[in-house]
């Protein structure tokens, strides 16, 4: 789904932040990637690609604002560095592989209401939850890395 900038600046506003370029730049490249969870330094890479040159300082300050403002949702999977998604408010949660990163969405309702139910035996009401599950995917190389990692 492509937005216009002014419909970008306008979501940056809304959020209660000033619509500058850098902001409305870096929304838009959330919005318009195939990539759906970014680090800083992709941004960077992806920004510099483009022609745009903003500072990684300036990326990881944006990315805090938005995350802040709830435009953004930061996750850190196994690597332990922080990457990034829209946050369209839709739960989901994560299937991560241990050997190229490689990160699938899925949402189960099964496994929401088992959650619910845990929650609720040990006397939680649950207002937020994220889960991830770490393996290794269905890609050769990583089932291969995976075998000599175990024989190791």
């Amino acid at each position: 789904m492509h937005k216009p900038a002014s419909d970008n600046a306008q979501d940056i506003h809304s959020s209660g932040l000033k619509a500058t370029w850098p902001r409305i730049r870096i929304l838009r490249l959330f919005q318009q990637t195939t990539q759906r969870h970014l680090s800083a330094e992709d941004v960077y890479r992806s920004l510099l690609a483009d022609g745009e040159e903003i500072g990684l300082a300036t990326i990881y300050r944006v990315l805090t604002q938005f995350e802040q403002a709830r435009l953004l949702t930061r996750h850190y999977f196994e690597s332990g560095k922080a990457v990034y998604e829209l946050n369209e408010g839709q739960h989901h949660d994560h299937l991560v592989c241990m050997m190229c990163g490689r990160v699938e969405e899925f949402c189960d309702p099964e496994i929401e209401r088992l959650q619910q139910q845990i929650a609720e035996r040990r006397g939680f009401e649950l207002r937020e939850h994220a889960l991830s599950l770490y393996g290794v995917c269905s890609n050769p190389a990583c089932q291969a890395k995976a075998r000599a990692e175990s024989r190791g």
